[in-house]
């Protein structure tokens, strides 16, 4: 069972200090069929199995998902809801500065790589005033941008009736190196107009539960070890064997 923080009382957290684990995902389009929680619905999912594995001996507790963040580039596309970066750089300092009244360590398992220049940032502020946060990304080895093959697998494992097979189509397949200044110069419409970057052929939900497990095992490993890089990432710690 994954300890979360919804369900303590204040006398519960009483004279301890835990490691609290912060989803952050985006509430923004991922192509015809995914869903726009989709970012946010990974990065829960990760966090809540790491810290399920990471009760065993670790004080520690799983917070609520914060669902809207940086998604400024997908704006052209309904369903997007982007708070921008400055909001979301005031928000996760604020999070983090009252969670530090009582929590021991603060870790960020992010799900947007929109986020991630924000995110930094505001980790180093927190760090710089003596506060022991870090953050995590959650990233596969598939090379697909958005709503590609990973994402709709990663979906399929999560919940497969969110996902409408029957609209998957190929997005821009270039390396996303390649598409970075288009991407950078205008927003995903476009770029994309469908909003893919990557091809969802052949995903399957054995693909995405095993990349979900993966994932997991690497927070849980770097948790344990807490070695934080100097942008505020928790370095890659020692995956556990039995994985």
């Amino acid at each position: 069972m994954t300890p979360t923080l919804g369900e303590q009382t204040w006398s519960d957290l009483a004279g301890r200090a835990p490691l609290v684990i912060l989803p952050l995902g985006s509430c923004e389009q991922h192509g015809p069929h995914l869903p726009v929680e989709t970012d946010t619905a990974i990065a829960a999912s990760v966090a809540r199995e790491a810290a399920r594995e990471l009760a065993r001996d670790v004080d520690v507790l799983l917070a609520p998902a914060q669902p809207y963040a940086a998604s400024g580039e997908h704006e052209g596309f309904p369903g997007t809801v982007s708070i921008g970066h400055e909001a979301l750089r005031v928000l996760l300092l604020e999070l983090g500065r009252s969670l530090f009244r009582w929590a021991g360590r603060l870790l960020v398992v992010n799900g947007h790589g929109g986020n991630a220049p924000t995110l930094a940032d505001a980790v180093a502020r927190l760090r710089a005033e003596g506060r022991d946060a870090a953050w995590w990304a959650c990233t596969t080895d598939s090379g697909d941008a958005h709503a590609g093959r990973s994402e709709t697998a990663l979906m399929l494992a999560l919940d497969p009736r969110t996902v409408r097979t029957e609209r998957a189509e190929p997005g821009r397949t270039e390396p996303i190196a390649e598409l970075m200044p288009a991407l950078r110069a205008s927003a995903v419409r476009r770029v994309s107009p469908n909003g893919v970057l990557g091809n969802p052929a052949g995903a399957s939900a054995a693909e995405g539960e095993r990349m979900l497990e993966t994932m997991a095992a690497a927070v849980r490993a770097s948790a344990r070890a807490w070695r934080v890089l100097p942008d505020g990432r928790l370095e890659a710690g020692h995956m556990e064997a039995a994985v």
